[in-house]
This record gives C-alpha cells, structure tokens and sequence, in this order.
C-alpha cells in the first residue's frame, strides 16, 4: 500500500488565515491613515463623512491630529449638523492639539450655517492658549470673523485684537482686512477703529480698500463709501468685484442713480466680470434709484439667470406699482422652470398689495402650499394683511391676522393701524395702538402711532401725555430726511432745518411752489399735521416738509424738464403726495420719490401708484 501523504496541520493553518484577516483588518498605521485622509477628501454626503468616521474609529485613528482636522473640515462643508457633536465625542483632554487643528475648529465653526456652531468658534482660542499653542498668521483672520459675528458685547474682538498684537500678527495684511471688518460688523460706534486699521496699513489692495468700504455701507455711512471709492480710484488701485458690489450698496442706499449708472459704465470700461451675482446687484440698485426699465434691460441682457435675477426684477416692478408686470415676470419665470422659492413669493405677493391686485394676491398665497409645497411665513402673511390693509378691507385683514397660525409680529398689527387710520377706523386703530404699546413699550413707532391717532381725534391732552412718557424713556421720533444726488453730489434735506449753504433760496422756491399750487386751485391738507395749531399755521408746517425742500433746490439747480430723483426715509405724507402731483403739472418736470415702502412717479399731475398707497 503506498505511504499516505502527510497531514497539513489544522491550527497552524487557522494561526496563518486569522493573522492575515487581522492584517486586512487594520492596515498598517501609515497606509490607515492614508487612506482615511483620501476618504474624508472625497466624503461629500452626510452619510459617506459617517463612512470615513467609521473607518476611523475602527482603524483607532481618534487620536491622530491630522485625521481629525480633516474629518472637522469635511464635517463644515458636508454634514454641518454633525459637527458639535463630532468635536462634543472626539476633542479630548488627552488629545495632542496643534495650530493646524485648532484653526481648522475655528474656521468650520464659524463658516457653519448653525448658528450655535457660530457662537462656539471663538471659545477654540482660550483653548489653544491654555494648550500652549502658538497661534499664527492663519488663526487671526477667522477668529476675528467669529468676533464679529457674536452678539452683545465687542469685548471677545477687542481682547482678539490685543492678542494679534501680542503675538505680532495684527500688522499681517489678512488680519488687518478681517479687524476692518470685525470693527465694521460692531455698529457705526467703532467705524473710526476701523479707519484706524485702514489708515496704518498699505493701500494696494482691492481687498482692503474693499473691507472699509463695506464696513462704511454696514455701519449706514453709504456717503463716506463713495468718498472712499474716489480716492481708491485717485491712487490707482483697480477696483474688483467685491468693491463694486460695496459701491452699489452705498448707491442703492443714497439713491444716487448716476452714480449706479457710472458704476455699470464702468464695469463695462473696466472689463470686470459680470458675474451673475453683480448683474442681480445692479439690477436691484438701479430699482431702488427709479431706474426700474434700466433694470429690467439689464435683466433682459443676462445670458445666466438665477431665482435672485427673477426675484429682483419682480421687486423693482413692485415697488413701482407696475403690478401686472411684476406678474407677468413671475408667471414668465414659471413658463422657463424656474421653481420660485418664498422670496420670489414676498415679491409677487408685495406687487398684488401695491397695485390693488386683492384676488391675484390671494390666489398665490394659496398657490404656495398646494403648488409648491412651501409654508408661509410671517412675511407672507404680512404682505396679505397690507393688501387687505391699502384696499381698504380692514375688517378682513383683521380676521386674516387672528386666523394666522403663528403670533402676530409688531409690523403686522402696525399695517392695520396705518389701515385703521387711512380708512376712518380710529376706534379700531386706538384698540389696536394701545395693545402694542402694553406689549412693546420701548419701541417708538408704537408710541408715535397712538399720538397720531390721539391728534386726528383732537384729544390734545392725551396725545401730550403720550410724547411726555416718549420723553421719560428716551424715544424719539425720527425726523423726516430727504436725499438728492445732483452732479455727483448727494444733498440731505431735514423738514424745517437751515443748515443747508443755500438754505434762504430754497425756503424762497419752496413759497413760490406754494403760490403756484394755490394758483391751480390746490388746498394743503392740513389734517397731516398732527398738532394743536389753526389752520394757518397748520398750513405753513406743512411747507417744510423734507421732501419739498428738496424737490425746490433741484427746481433751482438744474434746467427746465430736467428730471428730479427724491429718496424719503419715512413714508410720503398725503399732502405732499398731493402737492408734488400739482408740482409736476405746474414746473413740467417728472418727479420720482422713493420713500420707505414704494416708489412714486409724477408726471402732469398724477402719480404711477393712482392714488392707491
């Protein structure tokens, strides 16, 4: 019988085929980490991060620095929810830190949309310091950024701002951009640091001519914008897109259309890119300057257009009460595919409020959830409430606020109290004014809306009480401000102030438009003036109104047919709207006055909006 051939041995043959499982199980430490790094590179989903932080935790790569700061870096962009908790189970006592860690935590927390996570970015630098850390030129910029986006107090960027001098990184050129901005972003009270910071550091760069320009249109010195724009041009720097888009909020702020109109000259001239952000931008800066056909001609000269560019055309054509047309470009925008999103609704809903258009309006707010599946907000709802409010259906408008399914906000009740008043229901308006006033004793408008109430009801005494406890608490009533842009310069105009050089021939122009209007038969509307005064007097209160004064300085300025361009603060009183229709028949000239909700266009004696404000 031949030999049996030998037995292979069982165990050693399980040891072999367990070693080499476990070696395909947990590859060396540097290919593990490799390829851990190449995953958390690609992981783009939510649920592919969770694959790469599977691998992770299998592979006991919780404690390697570098892993870690990928997978906080992939988290930011891919899964920003899981974020914090990631950081919550991972950051350990025990974990070894370093800068590229730390910054890497900084920066993801605070280009997170979470707003908690926003708050948390700051709170990494004590850390980093207790750590022993150094900080570099890389953890300033973004640590600053999350200052600037904390409530409250300054005090977190003004100690981030001593550290950047501390370690000598605040003279860097990115870290003086970003204190700019920071020092922007805490109010107009700390724009002078900031033009500290810009005035020390050198000027040949976009980008920080940029920052202090925006920082100026955040902190609501548009004016000082444009000043700084010239001597950005003056010293040669070449302006980018960034700055134009500065420029362009300064201008839609001012109302300054020639300027807006020398901006799109220039980007043309200037071969700047006219990306589609800077399109939507000119298009919504040359509607709030009363170029609405120019915008929408930008508009129609897009090759590219987004939601915004549609949204910003419907908004323009709104604001001007060419309602139809506002829904004709919302139906056009549908027509293409374009899915409106609820901005794109606060639009077309605002231009049925502004043109009367009640049933139109009705049928969109409806169309939103049965259509497109999006709940109103309270936005939505309040542009309802103000079409029902200037149609003069009060009583609908308030059974549409009780029916709301959220709380009424400040604004909403407000719009039934101007209803309430333009349309005769003072009792209601009175009912309506006291209860805000219970609820939101600190803010003005509140006050002032049941003082006007108390004037056009003659109960002086009541309404006295009223601006006395104003007075105890501090409120004031903002004054009446009107702006006009005339050769390159923007003029400012305060109801009854003499501090303009040219204030005796304005106030001289301003009597003879009142003759005139008397002249064709024109009776001022003393019930705007809200004081216990005769009639005469009454009368001549109403004479220096802001937006008259303006309107007379560019009678006089400029040459017979030469258009005039008002920008208002508050909403145009009813005798001015009156008298500026009577203004433009008598002088020949179109007059268009942007004020706080519309604008108006007169022209031979009417107006664009028909009365109907």
């Amino acid at each position: 019988m031949p030999p049996r051939p030998p037995l292979r041995s069982p165990p050693r043959r399980r040891a072999y085929t367990t070693a080499r499982a476990t070696r395909s199980q947990h590859p060396p430490p540097r290919a593990a980490e490799q390829h851990c790094l190449r995953l958390l590179e690609g992981a783009s989903t939510p649920a592919s991060l969770l694959q790469s932080l599977a691998f992770l935790l299998k592979c006991g790569l919780h404690s390697n620095p570098l892993v870690l700061t990928r997978l906080f870096a992939a988290s930011a962009s891919a899964a920003p929810a899981l974020l914090e908790p990631l950081v919550a189970a991972l950051l350990r006592p025990e974990l070894p830190l370093d800068a590229f860690l730390v910054n890497t935590l900084i920066r993801a927390h605070v280009t997170s949309p979470i707003p908690s996570a926003r708050r948390r970015a700051a709170a990494f630098f004590p850390l980093m310091l207790r750590r022993g850390i150094a900080p570099n030129k890389f953890t300033f910029p973004f640590l600053l950024k999350s200052c600037a986006a904390l409530p409250g107090s300054p005090a977190a960027g003004l100690q981030a701002h001593a550290a950047a001098l501390k370690f000598g990184f605040a003279a860097d050129h990115y870290v003086s951009n970003t204190l700019i901005h920071m020092y922007s972003c805490f109010g107009a009270g700390f724009l002078g640091d900031a033009r500290n910071v810009f005035e020390r550091m050198p000027k040949d760069s976009a980008v920080t001519w940029s920052a202090m320009i925006g920082g100026y249109v955040r902190g609501g010195l548009s004016g000082d914008a444009v000043v700084l724009f010239r001597d950005m041009q003056a010293s040669g720097v070449r302006p980018d897109e960034v700055t134009v888009l500065g420029v362009l909020a300064a201008a839609a702020d001012l109302g300054a259309l020639e300027l807006t109109r020398w901006v799109g000259r220039f980007v043309e001239r200037e071969g700047i890119g006219k990306s589609v952000t800077l399109c939507n931008a000119l298009i919504d800066t040359l509607a709030k300057c009363g170029d609405v056909d120019g915008a929408v001609a930008v508009f129609q000269g897009m090759e590219e257009r987004t939601v915004v560019s549609w949204t910003s055309v419907i908004d323009a054509l709104a604001m001007e009460g060419r309602g139809k047309e506002a829904v004709g470009v919302f139906e056009e925008m549908k027509a293409v595919g374009m899915r409106p999103d609820d901005v794109a609704f606060i639009g077309v809903l605002t231009a049925c409020s502004h043109a009367g258009m009640v049933d139109e309006g009705r049928g969109y707010f409806d169309s939103m959830k049965i259509d497109y599946g999006i709940e109103p907000k309270i936005e939505h709802y309040g542009c309802i409430v103000d079409m029902f409010g200037r149609a003069g259906m009060v009583e609908q408008g308030l059974e549409f606020v009780r029916a709301m399914p959220m709380k009424p906000n400040p604004i909403i009740w407000r719009t039934l109290v101007s209803a309430c008043r333009a349309h005769g229901r003072l009792e209601l308006g009175e009912s309506i004014s006291r209860d805000l006033l219970k609820e939101y004793p600190d803010h003005e408008e509140n006050y002032v809306m049941l003082s006007n109430v108390f004037a056009l009801t003659q109960r002086w005494k009541e309404k006295s009480e009223i601006r006395r406890e104003m007075s105890k608490r501090g409120i004031t009533k903002v004054p009446g401000c009107s702006i006009v842009e005339l050769d390159g310069e923007v003029h400012e105009f305060i109801a009854g102030d003499e501090s303009h050089p040219q204030y005796k021939e304005i106030y001289m122009m301003v009597e003879e438009m009142s003759r005139e209007l008397r002249r064709i038969g024109h009776i001022a509307a003393t019930s705007e003036v809200l004081l216990d005064l005769d009639e005469e007097d009454k009368e001549g209160a109403l004479h220096w109104h802001s937006e008259k004064l303006a309107i007379a300085f560019v009678l006089l300025r400029t040459t017979p047919g030469t258009q005039v361009r008002v920008v208002k603060n508050l909403r145009v009183c009813s005798d001015c709207h009156a008298a500026i229709k009577c203004i433009s028949q008598v002088y020949n000239r179109e007059i268009i006055v942007r004020d706080r909700s519309r604008f108006h266009r007169f022209k031979d004696g009417s107006c664009s909006c028909n009365d109907f404000w």
